[in-house]
């Protein structure tokens, strides 16, 4: 098997890249050439932990694996980053493991692949302000994605905890972009194209605080009981997502589902809007893009990256 170690990784895998293979497996998996398998995602009682599984089978690409992993919110004390994961991809002709991949730096990128490729298709055109909720690791990659998919003037941005918005005025000033912290009803008005991404398990942004046409990428949520967006302003949108019964049962969808006021019916797979069957945003005023994080853009990603390292040879081989 082939082992690509986490510090490769920055120096194989371009964010060009990453969009364009996220891209290409969600149009795969709304044509039915590619599926994710059941998540298992639980509490691990240590440590505050979230541990996981994701995995699937894309027939186009022959990439076949999980990525194993998840969320340690004490590891700054440790200085390492929260999410930590591995993805390990398999010989869809003979069950033999091929490879293994830092996942950490991959997890980021595709995250940010996935909500700029929703920003793609479903932002309102001429969109100039972007906000941004969530000051976290990953917020750097998704303004970075989004950056390079629209036409932004500015960036507006709230967190939690304030202090942590340094991170947001200094990747805005890299961009060249003029950055504002702002309280959220602020945030809500003025942004034309929202990304959140937090670990919240309650509402942030409400109903009341989004005016106008806006497009919301919903990308903290991926556990039952996570929560970053109001169930009625869910209700009032145009809805998309990764994959629809992952975003009912453990993503942003799952309140407003649980409350009766959405159906599955209401909600679309983004691969729908990239092969060209669904309109997308149409003349709605707001859309949702529910960014769960599928076993498929962790494949997608990987098997990239795999090619990248073999060709320059930066994959360890190794026997198992």
């Amino acid at each position: 098997m082939w082992v690509v170690p986490e510090k490769e990784i920055a120096g194989l895998m371009t964010p060009e890249a990453a969009f364009d293979a996220v891209e290409a497996v969600f149009a795969a998996m709304a044509s039915g050439e590619a599926n994710n398998f059941p998540v298992v995602r639980e509490a691990i009682g240590h440590e505050d932990a979230l541990y996981g599984f994701k995995g699937g089978f894309d027939k186009s690409a022959l990439n076949l694996g999980l990525k194993a992993g998840g969320y340690w919110p004490n590891n700054q004390k440790r200085d390492l980053i929260n999410h930590q994961s591995t993805v390990f991809l398999f010989d869809p002709d003979t069950g033999r493991v091929s490879a293994a991949v830092g996942g950490n730096l991959l997890t980021a990128l595709r995250t940010a692949a996935a909500s700029a490729v929703s920003i793609k298709h479903l932002a309102p055109e001429g969109a100039k302000v972007l906000g941004m909720i969530g000051a976290g690791h990953q917020s750097a990659f998704q303004m970075k994605a989004a950056a390079r998919v629209g036409n932004f003037e500015r960036v507006i941005g709230w967190n939690p905890h304030p202090e942590m918005l340094t991170r947001l005025a200094d990747t805005a000033a890299e961009l060249g972009l003029p950055f504002e912290a702002v309280e959220l009803p602020r945030l809500g008005a003025e942004a034309d194209v929202i990304i959140s991404i937090t670990s919240a398990f309650e509402p942030l942004l409400m109903d009341a605080h989004v005016k106008g046409r806006t497009h919301i990428a919903a990308m903290g949520t991926d556990t039952k009981g996570k929560q970053e967006l109001d169930p009625a302003l869910v209700a009032r949108a145009r809805l998309f997502t990764d994959e629809i019964a992952q975003s009912l049962s453990i993503g942003e969808f799952q309140h407003a589902s649980a409350a009766g006021s959405i159906s599955d019916g209401d909600v679309t797979a983004i691969g729908q809007v990239i092969t060209g069957n669904h309109e997308g945003r149409g003349d709605a005023e707001i859309t949702i893009f529910d960014g769960t994080g599928v076993g498929l853009q962790d494949l997608a990603v990987a098997g990239a990256v795999v090619d990248l390292a073999r060709q320059q040879g930066k994959a360890v081989e190794v026997e198992i």
